[in-house]
C-alpha cells in the first residue's frame, strides 16, 4: 500500500478536464454502458481506453473497466467513485457492495462508480505467478532450518528461499509484462481517473478512497487540485513512509490489532487461546506457541490441493482476521479446529481469502498488483540486510506478525530501477477541503498515518473513530457516518477538524 510517482509533463501531459495533450485525444471517448456479467441488477459496465506510458500518448493504449450503479433517487448530484485499497482491490466489484458500504441517503443522490485501476482484474491485467507458484511464494516458512530462531533471524538456507523466491516473482513480471509492470505507479492511476470523471461528465470529482485507495485520492489532488470537488479518504496511508518503515509501522498496527482480538476471544466460552481469567499476554503466547508448531508440524487440511497449513500459512489466516470484526468469530473457530482438532482448513481459506484466491484453483490478479503497484511507488533499498534489519525492528513492534510483513517486501529489491517512482511530497494546494477519516485502533493502516497524511495535505481535516478494525465508515460509528455523509452531499466541513472522538482530535 504505499506512495507514488510525480505525474509527467510535456507531450504526455494532461490539461485540467483530464485531456491527455498531443494528437490523441482520450477525453473525446464515450462510455458505452451495457448490462454486467455480474453484480447487481441495476449495474452498468464499459470500458475505455488510456495511455499504457502517458509521456508516450500516441503508443501503445490499455484498457480500464468500469462498473455504475445508477442512483436510486431523482435528483443526482453526479457520480460518487469508489475504490476499496489493496493495491490490487477491484473498484469493479466494489460497487456491488454499495448497499452495504454507502448510505442509503448518498446512494439516492449518487451514482456509484468503481474501476479497476490499471494492471488489477478486467482492466488490462498484470499476471506475474501461476496459482502453484503463489501458493509456493505465500507459503514459505522462512524461519525454519538450523541456525534461526524466527522469521527476524533467518536460517541461511532460509535467506536463501526468499531471496530466490523474490526474484523469481520480479523475473516472472518481467517475462510476462515488461512494459505493463513499468507503469502502474499511483501517479498514473490517478490521471487515468481523472480521464473517466471527464467522461462521466462529472465537472468535479467526488471521491470515496479506503486504505491504499486514500492513496490514489492524495495523489489525484495534487495532480488535479482544481478538479476536487470531496474526497473522503478513509483509513489513510501515508505518503510519507518509504516501504520498509510502512512495514515497519504496520506491525504496530497488527499488533495493536492482535491484542483486541485475543482480548476479545478471552471472554468468549469458546477461545482456544485460553480462558476468561487469562490476560492477553498469555493468550497471545498459546498462539505464538501454535505457530511455532506449525513451523515443524504442518496441519492437514479439507481443501484436496495439497497444501498443508504451515506457520506462514497460519499466520495469513489470522492476519486476514484483523481487518474486521466481523471476522473474529470465524478466526476463533478457525483457531479452534487447528488447536483443539489439527484440521487448518479454516485458516487456510481465511488467508485464500486475504490474498484473493478467489477459488481452489486460481487466484485473482491482486497480488501480483499489490507488488507491483508497492515497488513502483517509491524507493525501497537494494540491499538484502536492510530487510533484515527491519524484519528485527518490525519483530519488536509484533513478534508474531513483524517479520513477515518486514520480509514481504523484499520483491522492491529487485525491481527494475526505471519503473520505481521517487517518493513525492503531496500536499494538494490548491484543493477545496478534503476528509480524512483514521480509526484508533485500525489493524492495517495505523491511526498515525491517518493524522499524517491530514497534516500533509492543505485543505484536509481529520474526523476519528475510536475503534477496532480497517477503515471508518460505515463501521458501527453513527457520528463518523453522519459526518462523512454530510460531507459527501453537503460539503458541509465540521469546525476545527471536528473528530467523533473528540478527545482524540488534533
Amino acid at each position: 500500500m504505499v506512495l507514488v510517482a510525480g505525474c509527467t509533463s510535456g507531450d504526455g501531459g494532461s490539461d485540467g478536464d483530464g485531456a491527455v495533450t498531443g494528437s490523441v485525444d482520450f477525453a473525446e471517448q464515450e462510455l458505452d454502458w451495457q448490462g454486467c456479467d455480474s453484480g447487481l441488477p441495476e449495474s452498468e459496465c464499459a470500458v475505455f481506453e488510456v495511455p499504457l506510458d502517458y509521456e508516450e500518448p500516441e503508443g501503445e493504449r490499455i484498457e480500464i473497466a468500469v462498473k455504475r450503479v445508477p442512483a436510486t433517487g431523482d435528483e443526482v448530484l453526479g457520480s460518487l467513485v469508489v475504490n476499496p485499497g489493496g493495491p490490487g482491490g477491484s473498484g469493479h466489484d466494489f460497487v456491488d457492495h454499495s448497499p452495504y458500504t454507502l448510505s442509503q441517503t448518498v446512494r439516492r443522490q449518487f451514482d456509484v462508480v468503481g474501476f479497476d485501476p490499471r494492471g488489477v482484474g478486467r482492466s488490462t491485467p498484470l499476471t506475474c505467478l501461476e496459482a502453484e507458484e503463489i501458493d509456493e511464494f505465500l507459503g514459505t516458512d522462512y524461519g525454519t532450518g538450523p541456525g534461526a530462531d524466527d522469521m527476524a533471524d533467518l536460517s541461511p538456507q532460509g535467506l536463501a528461499q526468499i531471496e530466490e523466491g523474490s526474484r523469481e516473482f520480479v523475473e516472472a513480471c518481467e517475462e510476462s509484462a515488461p512494459d505493463l509492470m513499468r507503469n502502474v505507479g499511483t501517479a498514473d492511476v490517478a490521471r487515468d481517473m481523472d480521464l473517466l470523471r471527464g467522461l462521466l461528465g462529472d465537472e468535479k470529482l467526488t471521491y470515496l478512497g479506503a486504505s491504499y485507495g486514500t492513496h490514489i485520492g492524495a495523489q489525484y489532488a495534487e495532480q488535479f487540485p482544481e478538479n476536487v470537488r470531496a474526497l473522503v479518504l478513509d483509513g489513510a496511508v501515508d505518503p510519507a513512509q518509504d516501504q520498509l518503515s510502512v512495514s515497519v509501522q504496520q506491525a504496530g498496527g497488527f499488533e495493536t490489532a492482535l491484542h483486541a482480538f485475543v482480548g476479545d476471544c478471552l471472554d468468549q466460552q469458546d477461545c482456544p487461546l485460553g480462558d476468561s481469567g487469562d490476560g492477553v499476554d498469555q493468550g497471545i503466547e498459546a498462539l505464538e506457541a501454535f505457530l511455532d508448531e506449525a513451523a515443524t508440524q504442518p496441519l492437514e487440511t479439507t481443501t484436496d490441493d495439497g497444501r498443508e497449513v504451515n506457520r506462514a500459512r497460519a499466520e495469513l489466516g489470522v492476519l486476514a482476521a484483523l481487518y474486521t470484526e466481523n471476522w473474529w468469530p470465524r478466526v476463533r473457530e478457525a483457531l479452534t479446529d487447528a488447536m483443539e482438532g489439527g484440521d487448518g482448513t479454516g485458516l487456510l481459506l481465511l488467508g485464500d481469502d486475504l490474498y484473493s484466491r478467489g477459488d481452489l484453483d486460481e487466484y485473482e490478479n491482486s497480488t501480483a498488483a499489490l507488488t507491483a503497484v508497492n515497488c513502483s511507488d517509491s524507493p525501497a533499498p537494494r540491499e538484502v540486510e536492510a530487510y533484515a534489519e527491519a524484519a528485527a525492528m518490525a519483530g519488536e513492534e509484533s513478534p508474531v506478525f513483524g517479520p513477515m510483513l518486514a520480509w514481504g517486501a523484499l520483491p522492491c529489491a529487485f525491481w527494475p530501477e526505471d519503473a520505481v517512482a521517487e517518493t513525492p511530497d503531496l500536499t494538494g494546494a490548491g484543493a477545496d477541503p478534503i476528509m480524512v477519516v483514521g480509526t484508533t485502533r485500525d489493524s492495517a493502516t495505523p491511526y498515525a498515518w491517518s493524522e499524517s497524511l491530514a497534516d500533509q495535505l492543505e485543505s484536509a481535516f481529520l474526523v476519528t473513530r475510536d475503534g477496532d478494525g480497517h477503515t471508518g465508515y460505515r463501521m458501527g460509528d453513527e457520528c463518523v457516518d453522519q459526518v462523512v455523509d454530510d460531507y459527501l452531499l453537503e460539503l458541509a466541513v465540521p469546525e476545527d477538524g471536528m473528530a467523533c472522538a473528540p478527545n482524540l482530535a488534533g
